[in-house]
């Protein structure tokens, strides 16, 4: 091309000097008029406009060979985090025909059925008001382009199907009391638990697409002791599928079960310092979560309505009150029998149903009910039943920058049945049936962007019994109040005053106990940004 280019260059500038050229001698004059110096001048106007058309073409040319270069010397660019699935497809990509649907499917049979997962595997509702239906530091976002609150992924397998995030979240607490043994006061194993400093949450996520098929979500987490001893603990690590039909989706591994609204949740992801009163001592320090399956359908009605049923082992400290064997084997003053599962009533059910909707653009109301019925470790056949109800207020201002301002309040009750037997060998002096209830609600207000204000009141009611003094069945209240404040999407810190009333019954006495608590957290990689 270039050679082509350069002969038409000399053609033409040769044509010019012929045409300017006068005859030679003896040779007879043609019959052709000569060339006016006007039409010479006209034919050099030509030839410069081809100089400058050839001129372009090589710059062009040029252009072209540096970025074919530029372009074969990089090698192809990772993909972008990929989006948390949503019910909307319309911006999605088709699939090539020649590979399988790449992770999230963009079969809108099952999108728009299917319920979204955050980082922590919770399910999301499908209202416009995100940081009412997602967990506060596990947002989604739409932008494309990477971010700092968008962690860059590891790929791997054919054709990007999978991919894993991973994160770290600190979560310290500095703590001052009226009562020395906060370990008996706080009724979480995540809660602050001695005066001075505490790590009771430094917490290790991993989630991710496994396939077209699967995701996969796991959290370690690793808190020190009043000796500064280290404990290790598995705390969720579960399998959950991406594309059944009819609204319909499987989970199965370790989790925390669907109970109420704060169960399900981790520490960072909490609007206090510590676990509600009725939490600790009806679901247990730890939560009720174990090892078993879960299915959960979003039904097919205009608001957002889904009903959740799990069944798992119900054993250990993380079924407190179920097939639990207490503390040394005592359990509310009895031997616990520690037996194995022989049939299906030894395994623990939880239901839950809940429905969403927004009365307005601006406002976002729920509704929850659950349940967790099995066996307890207190006798041969002895039951516990627990109900719980709960209810989600947002409101979200209309003109709102980043979420700011909104309120938001808050309410669980539960109920506990527990029949409690007469333990190993029949040794304790009677059976008994314990109805245990209580309650929280809290109201958070979001005043300017980054601060939250907060209040919460806790009830708890613990029957009595005149065979036991274990300090776990006092009755008890609790008010609190506390002030966050988010620097960034990375970072909290939190100050929060605890004023508890435990009330007097047949072994304890009635007190009074203060507490002050100063948190601060800080997060390393996928759990994203706090909600803003």
């Amino acid at each position: 091309m270039r050679n082509l280019i350069r002969m038409a260059l000399a053609v033409f500038a040769a044509a010019s000097v012929f045409a300017q050229t006068p005859e030679p001698a003896g040779v007879a004059p043609t019959t052709s008029t000569p060339a006016t110096t006007a039409e010479v001048q006209a034919l050099r106007e030509q030839v410069q406009s081809l100089k400058e058309m050839v001129q372009t073409l090589q710059q062009q040319m040029k252009e072209q060979q540096a970025t074919a270069e530029k372009t074969s010397s990089n090698p192809p660019a990772l993909p972008q985090n990929p989006e948390v699935q949503t019910a909307d497809t319309s911006a999605s990509p088709a699939p090539s025909p020649s590979s399988p649907a790449l992770f999230p499917t963009t079969d809108t049979a099952v999108v728009s059925s299917a319920p979204s997962v955050n980082a922590n595997g919770t399910t999301t509702f499908p209202t416009t008001d995100e940081s009412v239906t997602t967990t506060p530091a596990t947002v989604a976002t739409s932008d494309t382009g990477l971010s700092l609150t968008q962690p860059l992924p590891i790929v791997s397998g054919g054709g990007n199907k999978n991919y894993m995030n991973i994160s770290f979240d600190g979560l310290f607490a500095l703590a001052a009391s009226s009562d020395r043994h906060l370990d008996r006061l706080e009724v979480g194993d995540h809660d602050p638990q001695q005066r001075g400093f505490n790590a009771r949450n430094a917490e290790i996520a991993l989630d991710g697409a496994v396939d077209p098929y699967f995701e996969g979500f796991a959290n370690i987490v690793l808190k020190l002791d009043n000796n500064n001893q280290t404990e290790i603990e598995l705390e969720e690590a579960f399998l959950q599928t991406t594309s059944l039909p009819y609204g319909l989706q499987l989970k199965d591994g370790q989790f925390f079960d669907a109970f109420g609204r704060i169960n399900a949740t981790h520490p960072h992801t909490w609007e206090f310092a510590d676990s509600p009163l009725v939490n600790g001592r009806l679901l247990g320090p730890d939560g009720l979560r174990g090892v078993g399956a879960q299915i959960s359908w979003t039904l097919p009605v205009p608001w957002y309505s889904q009903v959740i049923f799990a069944v798992q082992n119900g054993r250990g400290g993380t079924a407190y009150s179920f097939r639990n064997p207490g503390d040394a084997g005592v359990f509310y003053g009895r031997m616990t029998i520690d037996r194995e599962a022989s049939a299906l009533h030894d395994l623990v059910y939880v239901p839950r149903i809940e429905n969403s909707f927004n009365p307005s653009d601006t406002q976002t109301v729920l509704f929850g009910a659950s349940g967790a019925f099995g066996m307890n470790e207190t006798g041969s056949d002895t039951h516990t039943q627990v109900y719980g109800a709960d209810f989600l207020y947002k409101w979200k201002s209309a003109r709102a920058e980043g979420g700011f301002p909104f309120v938001k309040w808050q309410t669980e009750a539960m109920y506990r049945r527990f029949e409690a037997g007469r333990g190993l060998d029949n040794l304790f002096p009677v059976d008994e049936t314990f109805r245990d209830w209580g309650m929280y609600s809290q109201v958070l207000w979001g005043f300017k962007k980054g601060w939250v204000v907060g209040i919460r009141g806790d009830y708890l009611h613990m029957q009595e019994s005149a065979f036991t003094n274990d300090d776990m069945r006092q009755s008890r209240s609790r008010i609190s109040a506390n002030l966050t404040w988010y620097p960034t999407e990375f970072s909290k810190i939190r100050l929060q005053y605890n004023h508890d009333f435990l009330e007097e019954n047949a072994f304890l006495a009635s007190r009074d106990v203060d507490s002050l608590f100063l948190q601060f957290e800080f997060i390393l990689g996928a759990h994203g940004a706090h909600k803003f």
